[in-house]
């Protein structure tokens, strides 16, 4: 075993049997209120006596435990970036909306990642945008102008999600580590694929796929966006002749199941590091596994608290990875 990652993984290991297994959600889900299932998930230790009672609250706790658990492990967190992009990319999309359209205070920022808010709000206000990292100066600039010109924020988005993608797959070609590869790769492919259905669904043309789409190995974004404009009959046959042909499955179920699966094609991924124990990925595969978990039980919760039926938030429900 590397000596590097000897501790950090059997600490993760010693940690992953807190994690909540299907029979533990189910258990969650069993419950017959939103009132139970935050007192169940209190007993399983989430939260803390600041969050008691405070759904939000418990969650966003639930969130900092896993980057202070990495940080005791002494792992350069460089290691983690290309799980945090979604969230920086966020914050540079809701800054970048937050000036060009002066509505102060409407947009949601994310404080853990190596940008926050405040910081991310000044540099878009004073179009420096050379402090951001490479991989985001370009998208940033043509997404301000686009927006601040044309007021199209639908364009703004494509834009900053596309670049998003590219940043996250670039990461993984160039990781030492198999999990982050794999986890870029099925990331990207699942996001288009999603791109092709939503475009499909709203008639979107065949020029708006391709710019939302990002390239990567296991998709072809031109041939899925071509049967995107042929109907999702199309396009569930062309998941077929590729590693992802569940998710035709999926789509024919339902739209819940569909977005189910995207998730859960994710978890599958990672799955393997819980056999191996020589590597940064089992420390990695957690860190995915308690996102999943938390936003299954965000998932959950809602569901309880808007008193739908169970069959209906079970459809919602992700795999989990232990």
């Amino acid at each position: 075993m590397s000596e590097q990652y000897t501790y950090a993984v059997a600490r993760i290991r010693a940690l992953e049997v807190s994690l909540f297994s299907n029979s533990t959600i189910d258990q969650l889900l069993a419950c017959q209120s939103y009132e139970q299932c935050m007192q169940f998930l209190e007993e399983h230790g989430w939260g803390d006596s600041e969050t008691s009672g405070n759904a939000e609250a418990m969650l966003t706790r639930e969130e900092e435990k896993i980057w202070e658990i990495v940080r005791e492990l002494s792992i350069d967190m460089e290691n983690f970036s290309v799980l945090s992009y979604s969230k920086l990319y966020h914050n540079l999309k809701a800054a970048i909306k937050e000036v060009c359209t002066e509505e102060k205070n409407r947009h949601i920022f994310y404080e853990d990642v190596s940008i926050p808010g405040k910081e991310m709000l000044e540099i878009v206000s004073e179009r420096d945008f050379g402090r951001l990292p490479a991989h985001m100066q370009g998208a940033a600039a043509e997404a301000f102008e686009t927006l601040l010109h044309t007021r199209d924020g639908q364009l703004c988005d494509v834009i900053i999600d596309r670049a998003a993608l590219e940043a996250v797959y670039q990461a993984g070609k160039a990781s030492d580590a198999a999990i982050i590869r794999d986890y870029a790769e099925s990331m990207v492919a699942v996001a288009d694929i999603k791109i092709a259905v939503r475009s499909q669904k709203t008639a979107k043309s065949l020029e708006f796929m391709k710019r939302a789409m990002a390239e990567c190995s296991s998709i072809n974004a031109g041939q899925l966006a071509r049967a995107a404009l042929n109907g999702m009959d199309a396009i569930r046959e062309y998941l077929l002749g590729t590693a992802y042909a569940e998710g035709a499955a999926a789509l024919e179920e339902s739209p819940s199941a569909f977005e189910r699966w995207c998730d859960n094609r994710i978890i599958q991924t990672i799955s393997p590091q819980k056999y191996n124990a020589f590597t940064i990925g089992p420390v990695i595969a957690y860190v995915i596994a308690r996102q999943n978990e938390i936003k299954t039980v965000r998932i959950i919760l809602s569901g309880k608290l808007n008193e739908l039926p169970d069959d209906s938030i079970r459809e919602r429900v992700r795999e989990m990875y232990v």
